[in-house]
């Protein structure tokens, strides 16, 4: 089991001790890369399984999210007494309930826009649009709120992998929605969204009292609470028909795609930069076109198969050279012996 963010506390903690804790990433820098990675592919399935949930079930996009939220909030908070470490949920809270507040809206915007996008101007506007702005925005936000630098060869990486993205998703015949304005306006907002949330949880890895299993809890909660009024105009229960599948569906909805993937999202980020996290996190694209092709049956052009093969080598090559991200830690409190 992965240690996870914050100090376990004593009476006292010795110099030592503490700037081994406090110099070292609350998970291995490559162990985060591979969180990171997973997430990713676990969010390409997620696109697969909405797919198939919408014409069965009779949800709409927000209902979809709320019950994916709810989903990785009930199965967070089960597993949370064997994760815990450090302070509890309310005591997390309360010592950052801007931020984590703030967390949980952007998770239902992020997801909520982009099903909106979707549905205005179709998969392959909204995937460009929400993945290769997300990139641009963190890097921005991060030069300027972390002191991250992307420097030169980052910046080239971010380029071809954007390329890539770009090739992978028009490569094929993409098609677009009704109202392209609308979905690209959604699709931004989206972007915003998951921009906010990856450098808000980027900043708060470094809090000392901070869990990022506790973070992900927390932000589907008040996700959950958010989208249910709007869950509750839209139609929050499925029909009956094909009822046993729509189960499956949502369950695996807030297994997989919600409580795994952030959950080793937000530890990921205890490590990993946020410019880099976003360049990684564009694997899901790439693994929504596998399974389309080895599961739906899809075929890719060349075209689209060239720009895959270039956005898995951007991101490979931003792996093995990428560098820890440093993690501070506030000082230690000094103690009066005797």
């Amino acid at each position: 089991m992965p240690a996870f963010i914050g100090v376990t506390t004593g009476d006292r903690v010795s110099g030592k001790s503490y700037q081994s804790m406090a110099s070292s990433p609350v998970v291995s820098h490559r162990r985060g890369l591979v969180y990171i990675a997973i997430t990713a592919t676990a969010w390409g399935t997620g696109g697969a399984a909405a797919a198939m949930l919408y014409p069965i079930s009779g949800l709409g996009a927000v209902s979809v999210s709320f019950w994916r939220f709810l989903g990785g909030a009930v199965l967070l908070g089960l597993a949370w007494p064997f994760l815990r470490r450090g302070a509890g949920l309310w005591k997390q809270f309360t010592a950052a309930p801007v931020r984590l507040v703030v967390t949980g809206v952007g998770l239902a915007v992020y997801q909520t826009a982009y099903f909106a996008a979707v549905g205005a101007a179709g998969v392959a506007v909204a995937t460009v649009v929400t993945l290769g702005s997300g990139p641009v925005l963190i890097a921005i936000g991060s030069r300027i709120w972390m002191g991250e630098r992307l420097g030169r060869a980052g910046a080239v990486i971010m380029a071809t992998s954007l390329t890539g993205l770009v090739l992978l998703v028009f490569g094929g015949e993409a098609t677009s929605g009704a109202d392209s304005v609308l979905g690209i306006g959604m699709a931004l907002l989206s972007a915003f969204g998951y921009a906010g949330t990856t450098l808000l949880n980027r900043a708060m890895s470094s809090a000392q009292d901070a869990n990022p299993i506790g973070n992900a809890v927390i932000g589907f909660v008040v996700g959950s609470l958010c989208l249910l009024p709007l869950a509750l105009a839209a139609g929050i229960l499925p029909g009956p028909e094909d009822l046993g599948l729509t189960v499956v569906l949502l369950v695996y909805l807030g297994v997989g795609p919600s409580a795994l993937a952030y959950a080793l999202f937000f530890l990921g980020l205890t490590s990993v930069k946020a410019n880099t996290a976003a360049v990684i996190a564009l694997v899901e694209p790439l693994a929504a076109a596998v399974i389309g092709v080895a599961l739906l049956h899809e075929r890719l052009s060349p075209t689209a198969i060239a720009g895959g093969l270039l956005l898995l080598g951007a991101v490979v090559v931003l792996a093995v050279g990428s560098k820890p991200a440093e993690v501070s830690l506030p000082p230690p409190t000094e103690k009066p012996s005797g």
